[in-house]
């Protein structure tokens, strides 16, 4: 299977242009709003509008309520949902089942304990990802925060379900990332920005460049 690569945190249509010359196969809008990255319902559907057809939208949310979700499936029509709070396997399973929109659930990794979250997340999910645990600081976002973890933790994971990773990625140690972990998919944010919420073409490119290079190397293995 083709290695998946998302450019998340998507805040201008050229940033789009980007990532799709570039071969990304997702963008993430992020609607979170203590986040740089945020954006606006009206934004995210002119996003969504140039990117349809183009890349999968995923639509990053932490903790959102019914009422926003319901909002956001008829707005943004995303491909994903993405969930990047506290929500439960239960919540994720049944907001799943109410909008019938494929669901990505992400699980903040440390060490390995923070791996049993994994399979109960695994049987009410389309997709997971595994991004660094943010620090315990008012200040921290759930993810985007740059953050890498030992990526040992997660080498050859396999809970039945697509699993991709975050977490402190960019052009640079991407494909040490891809060759170690074996996973179906890498998500980068503030790795490919030239600042906080600014995605930077050249570094799309390098970063998506250096991901398939190293897929290919390992097929080749």
């Amino acid at each position: 299977m083709s290695l998946l690569v998302k450019i998340c945190g998507i805040t201008t249509p050229t940033a789009i242009d980007a990532a799709v010359a570039a071969g990304a196969d997702m963008i993430g809008l992020v609607f979170f709003e203590r986040s740089p990255r945020h954006v606006s319902m009206e934004t995210a559907r002119a996003l969504a509008a140039h990117a349809a057809g183009r890349a999968r939208i995923v639509a990053l949310t932490v903790d959102a309520d019914d009422v926003f979700l319901a909002t956001l499936a008829t707005d943004i029509r995303p491909d994903i949902i993405q969930f990047h709070g506290e929500e439960t396997p239960a919540r994720v399973a049944a907001i799943r089942s109410g909008l019938a929109i494929p669901v990505m659930k992400a699980v903040g990794v440390a060490e390995a304990a923070d791996l049993a979250a994994i399979a109960s997340y695994a049987e009410v999910s389309d997709l997971l990802l595994v991004d660094a645990k943010p620090p315990k600081t008012a200040a921290a976002l759930p993810g985007g925060n740059g953050l890498t973890f030992d990526w040992r933790l997660v080498a050859g994971l396999d809970p039945g379900r697509p699993v991709m990773l975050s977490g402190g990625l960019h052009p640079g140690n991407v494909a040490e990332a891809v060759r170690l972990t074996r996973l179906a998919g890498v998500d980068v944010s503030s790795g490919v920005e030239s600042t906080p919420g600014h995605k930077d073409p050249d570094r799309i490119r390098a970063f998506v460049a250096a991901a398939r290079a190293a897929q290919g190397e390992g097929e080749r293995e």
